[in-house]
């Protein structure tokens, strides 16, 4: 069940930002069976690991683990290439192309945690078009919740990221999000367990309307 947030629906914005795994795109199983070769490989426990790798730059989440001997830049160069090559089940989130589609090409940018060759990879696999503005891991020094990516997302629209609605689904980016000082709307659809979140949820984008005003802002709908 979608729920609606009368501040989130209630303001117009001049940009969204998107996250893309698990807020456009399902990629899960083909993350999943990726980090787990790499986890046993590395004599980690596969389940407890996989819990923590979602949201997060592959570089990222191998310098957590803070491994004897491990190259955090080549071990994620691995995770990277052996991703672009299983995008086996990688599909839109319901509603996202038809909603992306309905939107001002220079009035949204993804946001992603993947670098700029998987995101591409994906979605393509996905059906979705990238946009215009892309903002990948190599484009920052330090990734989500670090609110870097998305304050650059939105210098590259050429707006204050204060005036922009992000989609996310992850914690680390629901943080990066609120440290940026953007509003957030949090995209359900690959959720397993519910979130505690204060924050507007959605399961998909079906119900999803925008509607740009004369000023060139654009509002958000939930005809559920």
């Amino acid at each position: 069940m979608s729920t609606s947030s009368p501040a989130v629906f209630a303001k117009c914005y001049r940009a969204f930002l998107f996250d893309m795994d698990g807020t456009l795109l399902n990629s899960i199983a083909a993350a999943e069976r990726v980090w787990s070769i790499w986890a046993e490989r590395h004599g980690l426990d596969v389940a407890a690991f996989l819990a923590t790798i979602h949201g997060a730059r592959a570089i990222d989440t191998i310098t957590r683990q803070a491994l004897s001997g491990v190259d955090p830049e080549v071990e994620a160069k691995w995770i990277t290439e052996a991703e672009i090559n299983d995008v086996d089940g990688v599909v839109a989130i319901p509603g996202a192309v038809e909603f992306l589609n309905r939107l001002p090409g220079d009035q949204w940018a993804l946001v992603t945690s993947a670098p700029r060759a998987l995101a591409l990879r994906r979605l393509q696999a996905a059906g979705i078009a990238p946009p215009a503005v892309l903002v990948t891991a190599e484009d920052v020094a330090s990734g989500k919740p670090d609110p870097a990516c998305y304050v650059l997302g939105a210098q590259r629209l050429g707006v204050p990221v204060q005036d922009c609605l992000v989609f996310e689904d992850a914690t680390v980016g629901i943080r990066a999000a609120e440290a940026a000082g953007a509003d957030v709307m949090v995209v359900t659809s690959t959720h397993v367990e519910p979130m505690a979140t204060a924050h507007t949820c959605i399961e998909g984008y079906e119900t999803l309307q925008v509607e740009r005003d004369a000023a060139g802002l654009l509002r958000v709908h939930n005809l559920a």
